[in-house]
C-alpha cells in the first residue's frame, strides 16, 4: 500500500527505498546477522562498477581490465569461501591424509545467484553495456526480494530499464489481478504439491534398504514432481509479487519436462542459469565457433559450472557431467541428421532427466549404490508405508487398491506436467474473474492451514 501510495505521488525514489527496505527486511527473515554481508556485497560490487565506469570514461582499457579481474576474483572468492571451503578442505584431508580443521560457516541466503548476478553486472559494465546507474538502482537490482533468495539471475538489460520505466507510475489493475492469481498458483504448487511429494521423498531416502524397485522408482518420480513444483512454485510466485508491484521478471521456468532433448530441457529449466553460463562463460571460451574438440570441451566446462554451481557435492559435479555429455552426444546425433518422433523424444528425455535427478538428490556415492540396489529387488507391490504421504490408508488390506490409487495418481500428474500449459501461459491468457479471485484466496487459505508442514524451497539451498 505504502509503496503505491509513492508512486501514485511520483515519488519514485522513495518508492524504491522503500521497496529496498521491504527487500533487506525480508533477506533478515532468514538471518539478521547475514544483512551486513547483503550490504558489503552490494557496496563492494557497486564501488567496483564505479572504478570500471570511471575507467571507460578515460579511456584506459588495461585499468578496466584489472577493476574487472579484481571484482569478479572476488566474488568468486566469498561464494568460494561460504560454500565451498568445507568441501575444498575435506577433499585435501582425503587425498593428502591431513586433519585441517572445518569452520562453522552459515552459507548467506541466495549467495550463488546474487555472486553471478554482480558479475554479469560487472562484466556488462565493462563491456560498456550498462550506462549510468545510481546507487539505489543497484541495491534495488541486487535485493529485489522476490528473486534473491531463487533466482532468477537477472541481468542489468532485463530489470534496470524496467525499473525506469515511467509506466510504473500507473497503477495496472489487471496486472494485479493476474499476479494475485499467479502468486496463489505459485504458494498452491509449492506447499499443495511440492511438500506432499517432498515428504514421501523424505522417507524414501531414508529407508532405501527396505523398498523394493517399484517402490523405489516411485520415489525417484515422485522426487521430479517434487522439485518440478518447487521451483516453477517458486518461478509463479516470484513472477506473481513483481507483477502485483507493476514490474516484470523473466521468466525462468517452461514447462521443462515437455522438452524432447536435452538441448530443449536446458532451454526450459533455470533458464537464467543457462543465459549466464552461455553469454559469460560458453561464448568467451569460443562456443562452437573453434571446432569441435574445443566445442565439446566448452559445452562439458559450462554444465560441469552448472552442477558445481548448484552446491559443494561430487553428486553435483556428476549430475552436471552427465548432463554435458547428453548435450554433446545430443547434438552430435542431430548433426548426422538422425530423426525420431517428438513422442519417443520426450519420453526418453524424461527418462534421462528422472534418472540425473537420483543423482542430484543423492547424498554420496554409497546412497546411489543403495539405490541402484533397490531397482534390483523383487515384488511388485508399493510399500504401504508411502499411502500415509497422500491421505491412504496404510492398511496391508488395501495394498493393492491403495497402490492402484497411488499409480493413477502419479500417471495424472504426470500427464499435467508433459502435456498441459503452465501458469503463467494461463494467466496470460485468462480474463479476470470474480470467481477466479475467490479460487485463488481459497488456495491462499489452504495453504495456509497446511504451513506447518511447510518445508523451504529446494533451490534456497543454493
Amino acid at each position: 500500500m505504502i509503496y503505491y501510495i509513492l508512486i501514485k505521488k511520483r515519488k519514485r525514489n522513495w518508492a524504491d527505498i522503500f521497496l529496498s527496505a521491504m527487500s533487506i527486511l525480508f533477506y533478515a527473515y532468514g538471518n539478521v546477522k547475514l544483512v551486513y554481508f547483503l550490504i558489503f556485497e552490494v557496496i563492494l560490487n557497486y564501488c567496483i562498477y564505479r572504478f570500471i565506469s570511471i575507467s571507460t570514461k578515460k579511456d584506459k582499457h588495461n585499468l578496466k581490465k584489472i577493476f574487472l579481474f579484481i571484482g569478479v576474483s572476488l566474488n568468486l572468492f566469498i561464494l568460494f569461501y561460504y560454500k565451498y571451503y568445507n568441501f575444498f578442505i575435506e577433499n585435501w584431508n582425503e587425498i593428502f591424509k591431513t586433519q585441517h580443521s572445518f569452520k562453522t560457516l552459515i552459507v548467506p541466503l541466495g549467495i550463488s545467484f546474487i555472486t553471478f548476478q554482480q558479475i554479469a553486472f560487472l562484466v556488462d559494465a565493462y563491456r560498456d553495456e550498462v550506462g549510468q546507474c545510481n546507487l539505489l538502482e543497484y541495491i534495488v537490482f541486487v535485493t529485489f526480494f522476490p528473486h534473491i533468495s531463487s533466482g532468477p539471475i537477472i541481468t542489468q538489460d532485463q530489470f534496470l530499464p524496467v525499473l525506469r520505466n515511467k509506466e510504473r507510475e500507473q497503477i495496472n489493475w489487471e496486472k494485479i489481478d493476474r499476479g494475485f492469481f499467479l502468486f496463489a498458483f505459485g504458494l498452491g504448487k509449492k506447499i499443495l504439491l511440492a511438500d506432499v511429494f517432498g515428504q514421501a521423498v523424505d522417507w524414501g531416502y531414508g529407508n532405501i534398504s527396505g523398498l523394493n524397485a517399484v517402490s523405489m522408482f516411485l520415489i525417484t518420480v515422485f522426487y521430479s514432481f517434487q522439485i518440478y513444483f518447487d521451483f516453477s512454485g517458486y518461478s509463479d510466485m516470484a513472477i506473481g509479487i513483481s507483477w502485483m508491484l507493476n514490474l516484470d521478471l523473466p521468466v525462468n521456468f517452461d514447462s521443462p519436462y515437455q522438452a524432447c532433448s536435452v538441448n530443449e530441457f536446458w532451454k526450459r529449466w533455470h533458464i537464467s542459469l543457462t543465459r549466464f553460463l552461455t553469454k559469460y562463460i560458453y561464448i568467451p571460451l569460443g562456443g562452437n565457433r573453434k571446432g569441435k574438440i574445443r566445442t565439446w570441451f566448452n559445452t562439458l566446462l559450462v554444465f560441469l559450472c552448472s552442477g558445481i554451481w548448484h552446491g559443494a557435492s561430487w553428486m553435483f559435479v556428476l549430475w552436471g557431467a552427465i548432463h554435458g555429455i547428453a548435450m554433446i552426444v545430443t547434438k552430435e546425433v542431430r548433426n548426422h541428421n538422425f530423426r525420431m518422433s517428438r513422442r519417443l523424444s520426450r519420453i526418453l528425455t524424461l527418462l534421462f532427466v528422472n534418472f540425473t535427478w537420483i543423482i542430484f538428490r543423492t547424498s554420496g556415492f554409497s546412497e546411489l549404490h543403495e539405490i541402484f540396489n533397490a531397482f534390483l529387488r523383487g515384488g511388485i507391490l508399493i510399500d504401504n508405508r508411502l499411502f500415509q504421504f497422500f491421505g491412504l490408508t496404510s492398511n496391508s488390506r488395501y495394498a493393492l487398491i491403495c497402490g492402484i490409487v497411488l499409480v493413477l495418481l502419479t500417471v495424472m500428474v504426470l500427464l499435467v506436467v508433459v502435456f498441459m500449459p503452465n501458469a503463467k501461459q494461463i494467466t496470460e491468457k485468462m480474463k479476470f474473474r470474480t470467481v477466479y479471485g475467490i479460487a485463488a484466496i481459497g488456495v491462499i487459505v489452504l495453504c495456509i492451514l497446511h504451513f506447518s508442514s511447510v518445508s523451504m524451497f529446494v533451490y534456497f539451498n543454493f
